[in-house]
């Protein structure tokens, strides 16, 4: 583990008998720190005493091969799935096992694996809905608009109705637009075609040089590294390593875990 890696783990104290973990993360810091997380489905485990931690205003990756647990993680920070054991402190607040409407109130927004929209609204208003998480202060749908064009010529059909990748356009628009305290992307662009998945990836840049923090899911390694300050990765529900881009490239352990 390199050095930056070290400093996105828990900080640990001696109490003269074993190490725990610091309970006082340093304020404006740490946005999101997960602790010692296991979680279990049908007694088969999908992570095991994982602990990562995410910094105000960065975008860190979870990379792994498939069944790492990387798709668990995000669905147990938002709430669909309760751990075992282990904590979840958002701004150091514990939100361990939060109902996923209670994290999200928190300015938690998670895009999923799919299409995470509402097939039987129209693309204004799926749009929209990201008004509520702003008071209808904002145009919510011009914005959309200037993040995608594509979605303009789309207003008044059916979400339902739209291509695979109009939809995660839309799915990750209304996320964006919702001016989020954490968004994490699970698979953004998964099934879809190389210029849908440029598009896509851009819009996640931009949303990153405003300052928005990001977890992120993405089987373009190359592409999330490259936007990424930071990145974890796993294998078999459990944490290898952790370190800035270059540091995990220069290590090997990509090209052994993930190949190429």
């Amino acid at each position: 583990m390199t050095l930056a890696g070290k400093a996105l783990l828990p900080a640990r104290r001696s109490t003269g008998t074993a190490a725990v973990v610091d309970e006082r993360p340093p304020a404006g810091v740490r946005l999101l720190e997960v602790e010692d997380l296991t979680v279990s489905y049908g007694g088969v485990r999908a992570l095991s005493g994982v602990s990562i931690v995410v910094p105000k205003g960065s975008v860190v990756a979870l990379l792994g091969p498939n069944g790492a647990g990387k798709t668990t993680m995000l669905r147990t920070i938002s709430g669909l799935v309760r751990p075992d054991r282990g904590h979840i402190r958002l701004a150091g607040r514990d939100i361990t096992g939060w109902a996923p409407h209670r994290v999200a109130r928190l300015g938690v927004l998670h895009v999923p694996e799919g299409r995470g929209v509402f097939p039987s609204l129209s693309v204004e208003e799926n749009l929209l809905m990201a008004a509520y998480a702003l008071n209808g202060s904002d145009d919510v749908v011009a914005r959309g608009v200037e993040l995608f064009p594509q979605l303009g010529t789309r207003l008044g059909q059916l979400a339902r109705s739209l291509s695979g990748g109009e939809q995660q356009m839309l799915a990750l628009a209304r996320a964006l637009l919702a001016k989020p305290r954490l968004v994490m992307l699970d698979e953004i662009s998964m099934g879809l075609a190389p210029i849908i998945v440029t598009e896509l990836l851009e819009a996640v840049k931009k949303m990153a040089q405003e300052g928005v923090t990001a977890l992120i899911v993405e089987q373009y390694v190359e592409a999330a590294l490259g936007m990424s300050d930071y990145a974890y990765l796993l294998d078999k529900g459990r944490l290898l390593t952790v370190g800035e881009p270059e540091d995990l490239k220069r290590s090997g352990m990509l090209s052994m875990y993930l190949g190429g």
